[in-house]
């Protein structure tokens, strides 16, 4: 390379830097020009009644363990009949030279549906019934957390059947558990650094570099924006968050619940008109963990990682030297979020809607 050429984020291959995990990415975004264009998976076109009989999560119907659901209307959460964690568990470790090492870990398991009816998902639904999800989410955190055996919240959905999700019926989980899971830890102790450094939150002054450069910001109302991160790894994530820094979903004022409710519909909605289809995603919420303490260092934010790179049927795998070496794209995020952004913010399926 001579002296004179200049380094392009656009068309070079580089490294970003995650602040968030304190991890790198390799942006590649040459090989978008390759031929081969990945596996083709099915693009959901599946039409589904407003009640399935079949249904586990559906109003009335009986679930797995012989239980039945009441005939909800709006929002039912239920303790997960096959939770991952217990709280039932007796305390115990391993400890081999140092090297094998186990404990127990409790925690419980909670189910959300998110609406009786088996036929929509979050973008097909109002603002006001996504508004009724979010207050459950914050019940949760508010609850869960509070239990001494509790120190950590995860809130999350799966959506769509490529991000291995059983049940169609709009819904999602919780898993609150003794520990701190890995990918919050990391996030916590970067935040804490930044904020002993700085006495302001990490993702505040990031938020204020992506309002002045606006290249990767999706969408934006009063009180949230939606952006592609610039450490984005999958092709189109996300990153949804408050203007103002508050360390959990408790902490929302009213008119911050319904802009988080109208941001989270927009941008679901921009997902499922990208290619057409109920993209698929997982999704949730990192927040502070519950131990008792305040996390002023904590901002409070949503992680979208949707797997589809170049149409319904085209999926990114994290493979070979993402799982050996670090995360790696080759589209890159201020590509994905002109994407997103140009779309329509009525959904495709009913485009008078609004």
């Amino acid at each position: 390379m001579s002296e004179h050429s200049t380094f392009d984020l656009a068309q070079q291959p580089h490294r970003r830097y995650n602040p968030l995990n304190g991890e790198w990415l390799l942006v590649s975004p040459h090989r978008a020009l390759r031929p081969w264009q990945g596996q083709q998976e099915a693009p959901d076109t599946e039409t589904r009644p407003a009640h399935d009989p079949g249904c586990y999560l559906c109003a009335g119907n009986v679930r797995a363990n012989g239980e039945q659901n009441p005939d909800y209307t709006g929002t039912f959460v239920f303790d997960n009949d096959f939770a991952a964690l217990r709280d039932d568990v007796p305390a115990g470790d391993v400890n081999l030279g140092g090297l094998l090492r186990a404990e127990s870990e409790t925690g419980v398991g909670r189910v959300i549906c998110f609406s009786p009816r088996h036929d929509l998902t979050l973008p097909e639904m109002s603002r006001a019934d996504i508004r009724r999800v979010v207050d459950v989410w914050a019940d949760e955190f508010r609850t869960l957390g509070a239990r001494p055996d509790i120190n950590y919240v995860q809130i999350f959905e799966n959506k769509g059947a490529v991000m291995g999700c059983s049940n169609p019926h709009p819904h999602g989980q919780i898993w609150a558990q003794r520990t701190v899971p890995g990918e919050p830890a990391k996030e916590s102790r970067q935040q804490l650094t930044y904020f002993e450094q700085h006495g302001r939150t990490l993702l505040t002054d990031y938020l204020a570099i992506e309002l002045r450069e606006k290249s990767r910001l999706v969408l934006e109302n009063e009180h949230w924006v939606a952006l592609v991160p610039f450490w984005a790894g999958w092709p189109f994530e996300t990153l949804l968050l408050p203007r103002r820094a508050v360390p959990d979903v408790t902490q929302l004022t009213d008119a911050e619940k319904d802009a988080f409710a109208d941001a989270l519909r927009h941008l679901t909605i921009r997902y499922d008109n990208l290619f057409q289809t109920s993209f698929p995603y997982s999704a949730g919420l990192h927040q502070r963990p519950t131990d008792g303490q305040a996390h002023p260092e904590w901002h409070l934010h949503m992680h979208f990682f949707p797997p589809l790179l170049r149409s319904a049927t085209v999926r990114k795998f994290m493979v070979g030297y993402e799982l050996l070496a670090n995360a790696q794209r080759d589209i890159t995020p201020e590509w994905a979020a002109e994407r997103l952004r140009s779309q329509p913010e009525t959904h495709y399926k009913h485009p008078a809607a609004e």
